[in-house]
């Protein structure tokens, strides 16, 4: 195992099975910020030029995938994400849905708001019984992000996405494979077993026709997410200003039910 890098709250190696495994490094939360997002994309651009890596595990210390942004506030080791014209966490985000690798998530715990947006920009979702999954915006005032308006109807389905942005309900991980939001369901303790393996199997394929499969069915995705993330950011930076976004995060941090009064 050959270990490429190891900071700024990601590990990154590569094993002998031409598997990489790229590993948010902030537990128990891996809580997302700017600088998260470059570490991330930066190490998936670095195994796109790789000829050893043909698949890549995305997987998390700690309790949870992630529990997504810190708003209004910084996240560990990182600093405030500012609301204006562009976004700059979205900036780099974009940069994630361009890269040529197969990549199968292990989600345990929470993937949660822009967490949920990193999880969908893998090819493939390994998760447990334990998992949950939320697209919590609405309940805080706010509008979805990080891609979702594009990533989560691909998935589940429109009608299936529509409930999940308005309600912002958690959902379970048996319930994630029902919808289709998640791929494969099994034991917590084998997660990342499991996860590594399926991205074992994908590794045995000839590589550059992989590659070129995934360019096919990815099509223009990594456009129309940027362009859902300009999108989003507008809608949010002007919802920003509302009382019920105030609310919304004051009720969260407070641990009680939010009372919103459209203003």
């Amino acid at each position: 195992m050959t270990v490429l890098s190891a900071g700024r709250g990601v590990a990154v190696t590569v094993g002998n099975d031409h598997v990489a495994t790229v590993e948010l490094c902030r537990p128990p939360n891996n809580t997302l910020d700017v600088a998260l997002v470059i570490a991330v994309a930066d190490a998936l651009e670095s195994l796109d030029a790789d000829e050893t890596c043909r698949a890549v595990v995305l997987c998390a210390q700690g309790r949870h995938f992630c529990a997504g942004a810190q708003l209004g506030a910084s996240a560990p080791g990182g600093s405030p994400i500012p609301m204006g014209y562009s976004n700059p966490l979205y900036d780099q985000a974009r940069r994630l849905f361009a890269t040529a690798v197969p990549i199968v998530a292990a989600v345990q715990g929470g993937a949660i708001g822009g967490g949920l947006g990193l999880a969908l920009v893998a090819d493939f979702r390994m998760t447990c019984a334990e998992a949950r999954f939320s697209a919590n915006f609405t309940k805080l005032g706010f509008h979805p992000g990080f891609g979702l308006s594009v990533t989560l109807p691909a998935l589940v389905g429109q009608q299936q996405a529509a409930d999940l942005l308005y309600t912002g309900r958690r959902v379970g991980g048996e319930e994630a494979v029902r919808l289709g939001l998640c791929d494969r369901l099994v034991d917590a303790a084998d997660l990342r077993a499991a996860a590594h393996g399926w991205a074992a199997e994908i590794a045995t394929s000839a590589p550059l026709a992989v590659r070129a499969v995934r360019r096919t069915l990815r099509g223009d995705l990594a456009a129309r997410a940027a362009a859902a993330m300009q999108r989003e950011h507008q809608a949010q930076k002007a919802l920003r200003v509302t009382g019920d976004y105030t609310e919304g995060v004051a009720a969260y941090a407070e641990r009680r039910p939010p009372h919103f009064t459209g203003h």
